[in-house]
């Protein structure tokens, strides 16, 4: 089993919509998945319940009761954890001690930057991840390629000691599709295979993860 904190203390910075779209990948490709929300706003939790049902849907995990990862089915293969606005190293170190990997979007905005990056650093403070052990990975949201100040945070990032994965476009398609508990990976026609593109960063990077993983345990 994989498990997958999307976090950050930014709030709107797509940390749902990134979860929900995670999610709904590994279930096109047919393996078992939990998605643990553990906002109580429960964003994750409403796209799983609009989700019809001939598409495949994870299993919906309400992240705000006690000892939630009990309800965690056994066969699961991937676990995606949705984490709230507002979060800090020790509201979420009951997820930080169970996850592989941390992903954290960020939007290219000075603001966004700046919020991240002190993120980050108390981040890098966590014992798991200042000795290596748990990767944390940056995920470029909404970002306008044609801007100046697109431009300008991108190099930013790039500065920055974290593998960036993907920079997705600021795009309406993403809105539409979670109203509708439905995600980018469910069609497969022209438009949303090239938007499904940028994402292949993050799926390449989580299934090296997952390898190295393998081999330490063999």
């Amino acid at each position: 089993m994989s498990s997958i904190l999307v976090a950050s203390s930014k709030g709107g910075c797509g940390k749902s919509t990134l979860s929900t779209h995670l999610a709904a990948h590994f279930c096109v490709q047919g393996q078992r998945t939990a998605l643990v929300d553990l906002d109580p706003q429960g964003s994750s939790l409403r796209w799983c319940q609009r989700r019809t049902e001939w598409l495949p849907a994870p299993v919906a995990i309400d992240g705000t009761q006690e000892r939630w990862h009990k309800a965690m089915p056994e066969d699961v293969q991937q676990v995606v954890i949705d984490a709230p606005a507002g979060s800090t190293p020790d509201t979420l170190k009951s997820a930080l001690k169970r996850v592989d990997v941390v992903l954290v979007p960020v939007l290219p905005a000075p603001f966004d930057l700046e919020a991240t990056a002190m993120f980050l650093s108390a981040l890098s403070r966590v014992p798991r991840v200042s000795s290596g052990e748990l990767p944390i990975a940056l995920i470029a949201n909404r970002v306008r390629p044609n801007t100046q100040a697109s431009q300008r945070a991108l190099a930013q990032l790039h500065d920055w000691p974290y593998p960036i994965l993907a920079e997705l476009r600021d795009s309406q398609s993403y809105v539409l599709l979670t109203a509708l508990g439905k995600s980018l990976f469910d069609y497969g026609n022209e438009v949303a295979q090239e938007q499904q593109a940028l994402w292949q960063g993050v799926f390449t990077y989580l299934r090296k993860l997952e390898r190295r993983s393998k081999s330490a345990k063999d």
